[in-house]
């Protein structure tokens, strides 16, 4: 989030005028919190009316909204110092952090670059070294503000590596700025472009590359302004961003996700679009065709495609029509329409994300969530599978045609992730950077258990704690899910989770419908009026966790953000007996206007809206998270966690949510919000600041459970 006056901003000093919003002397059992105003504000759908008392939280610019944050920040950070073994954590998890961490390595011209963090530095620094010679800084992230919220973005070479183009984001915002230098002495050259957002770089030649954006909302309303119609552009090095030639997208062609890239040969040009978070139209343009026709290869939102490689005319081309779990096909360009398919690798029942490099096409599937590496030839031959270190994830399998190596990393819930040079004509990998964490993963155990949700279904749930605890109903147990958007959950190592399990916890993963483990099927399943399988499969994950001697009610917690803070909210909403803490971050908690906001609009294929139809209305109010709160109600022990997300989900939402929530509870139970610095995708956030929120999320469900943590 930009700091701007208008922007909120983290209050951690007490402040004179909230008075009010103190703990008393007994401490935790008993809350007093600021006082919520309220207006009489309705709505009505289908005849019904809707009280939202709460509508003037939506304003993030109004000094009103910044004075119930600060009262909230204060009230949790004096609940919080009251920890005793709060600095303990953050102590322990920055000494666990403070370890040498790198990026896959890539080759643009005669350089290889990468990223190397030393420990505890804020950002990644990139790197680049020729064959046989030394490493240099390339760019430092750190140098781009003195608070260390300016981030790098994205970054694109052109084909021969001497020009790069890099994006960055300040304070974690998706509108970004583009810079465009030489990469042999980092000269900039020409104008910086402004307000890019969502956009990748895909350059022609050196001549100029596309990006997308869109109409930039009016100043100060960034958040909550809507970002509706994206556009493709084409800059031309040497010209102003104002003379940019509009190539897709805008009034004759109105889609509110474009995306671009080029073909290695740069032969032709590639545009992905779409209206939702799910399926999207493919387009090619041939660049040697003067006329700049641009083709339709699939001109339909309801399946996902993208081209993954050429030969020539030859395109190679992913897609899940008509065959929900994915497959690949082959077309000439001159003639790309579906009806000239042909398949080369096919559908099979586990789900396929392929690649490409080193002349060899990569079939990554998962298997019950977890990776199933396969390398084929260009003719569809199966040549080899990869043989991974165990079950967890593989990720990578990318580079040029020409190169006979290409990088992957694998990690797991108990293996740290570890970097794998891989050669293409032997199948052979060998470690190419271990992790330096200070873990031993044969001290830990991680394995996978299929429980049954409500209606039947079979749910997969990885499991990970520490060998030798006792499994007595007593363990402190995270519960951790997302179910939504056809989203992945597979096996990755956190830092973090060492905290947890050291203490004897248990930190467990639901593979919930709605996410894309099993396919389309999987995710259509918990989607619109079938939402609900997604809370049904998290509750029997509690249950399952109960009933089999894991945890119990008293040690159990939920955990998600975004669509994942939905699950969190609506399911404590459903069943508030059935855990003991809750972590709801950055989540969407009001359904019936969830899609007025930013981005809100493009997920409307997963949520539908409450103006589709009384039905949709009816089956979005019952869940929603801002609404299903019942007063007198004892609800788990909450740390409401939020900030801009991404520009995508105003604070708002967790700001009514946990208004209500403070309201309806019956019970001696906290009920906390913290606004956390740059909470979206991973950007711009300070490690001191990232190290004391972590700590402070263990700290929360230690002392809620009644457990002494020991150093």
């Amino acid at each position: 989030m930009k700091k701007t006056k208008n922007a909120l901003i983290l209050i951690a000093a007490m402040l004179p005028f909230v008075a009010e919003a103190q703990l008393s002397n007994t401490g935790q059992k008993t809350m007093i919190y600021p006082e919520t105003k309220k207006e009489n504000v309705k709505d009505t759908y289908f005849g019904t009316s809707i009280d939202d008392p709460y509508r003037w939280l939506e304003d993030d610019r109004s000094a009103d909204t910044k004075k119930w944050v600060e009262a909230q920040n204060v009230v949790t950070q004096q609940y919080l110092a009251q920890i005793p073994y709060r600095k303990d954590i953050k102590d322990r998890l920055r000494q666990l952090m403070n370890y040498e961490k790198y990026s896959q390595p890539f080759k643009e011209g005669a350089y290889t670059y990468y990223f190397k963090n030393t420990g505890l530095q804020n950002q990644s620094v990139m790197y680049r070294q020729k064959e046989g010679g030394e490493p240099e800084v390339f760019l430092d992230p750190n140098t781009f503000s003195k608070d260390a919220t300016t981030s790098l973005a994205g970054i694109n070479f052109s084909k021969d590596g001497s020009l790069v183009a890099y994006q960055l984001s300040e304070g974690g915002s998706d509108w970004t700025s583009v810079i465009v230098m030489k990469s042999a002495d980092k000269t900039v050259v020409g104008e910086t472009l402004k307000d890019v957002k969502f956009s990748g770089i895909a350059w022609q030649g050196n001549e100029g590359f596309y990006y997308s954006s869109y109409d930039k909302p009016a100043e100060g309303s960034q958040l909550s302004g809507m970002t509706q119609y994206h556009k493709l552009f084409y800059h031309k090095l040497g010209t102003p961003q104002k003379d940019d030639q509009l190539i897709f997208g805008g009034e004759k062609t109105p889609r509110r996700y474009i995306g671009a890239g080029l073909t290695e040969d740069e032969r032709y040009l590639i545009i992905s679009a779409a209206n939702s978070t799910s399926g999207n139209e493919l387009y090619i343009r041939d660049l040697k065709d003067k006329k700049g026709t641009i083709v339709p290869v699939v001109n339909n939102f309801d399946k996902s495609h993208n081209i993954i490689d050429n030969v020539g005319s030859k395109l190679f081309i992913y897609t899940n029509l008509n065959a929900p779990n994915g497959r690949v096909v082959t077309v000439d360009a001159a003639k790309p329409g579906v009806e000239n398919w042909k398949e080369l690798i096919r559908e099979t029942e586990n789900v396929l994300s392929p690649s490409s490099g080193g002349g060899k096409l990569f079939a990554n599937y998962i298997k019950d969530a977890v990776s199933l590496v396969l390398q084929y030839d260009r003719n569809g031959k199966l040549e080899h599978e990869i043989k991974l270190p165990g079950i967890g994830s593989a990720n990578g399998f990318g580079s040029k045609q020409a190169e006979k190596e290409l990088y992957y990393t694998f990690t797991s819930y108990v293996y740290p992730a570890t970097i794998f040079k891989y050669n293409v004509e032997t199948g052979k990998s060998e470690v190419y950077k271990k992790s330096g964490v200070d873990f031993d993963p044969a001290n830990y155990e991680s394995k996978q258990v299929f429980y049954t949700s409500k209606d039947g279904t079979k749910v997969p749930m990885i499991i990970t704690y520490k060998k030798g605890i006792t499994l007595d109903g007593k363990n402190p147990t995270v519960l951790y899910g997302y179910g939504g958007f056809n989203v992945s959950l597979t096996p990755s190592f956190s830092t973090a989770n060492i905290i947890l399990m050291d203490q004897g916890g248990i930190y467990a993963v639901a593979n919930l419908r709605g996410g894309g483990e099993y396919g389309e099927k999987w995710h259509l399943a918990g989607t619109k009026l079938q939402k609900q399988n997604v809370f049904d499969d998290f509750i029997a994950a509690g249950e399952y966790l109960i009933a089999n001697k894991y945890t119990s009610k008293d040690y159990l917690a939920s955990m998600g953000g975004s669509n994942g803070g939905l699950l969190v909210g609506a399911t404590m909403a459903q069943r508030p007996d059935l855990f003991k803490v809750a972590f709801p971050a950055v989540g969407v908690m009001d359904m019936l206007r969830y899609h007025k906001f930013t981005a809100g609009a493009g997920w409307n294929f997963d949520y539908g809206t409450a103006e589709d139809s009384k039905e949709m209305f009816e089956y979005l109010y019952k869940y929603s998270p801002v609404h299903a709160l019942k007063a007198g109600t004892k609800y788990p022990a909450t740390l409401v966690t939020t900030a801009d997300h991404d520009d995508r989900v105003v604070p708002a939402h967790s700001f009514k949510f946990a208004a209500n929530l403070q309201k309806d509870q019956a019970g001696d139970a906290p009920v906390l919000i913290s606004i956390q610095t740059n909470a979206g995708h991973g950007a711009g956030k300070p490690t001191d600041k990232a190290i004391e929120e972590i700590a402070d999320r263990w700290a929360f469900l230690f002392y809620n459970m009644g457990v002494t943590y020991k150093k």
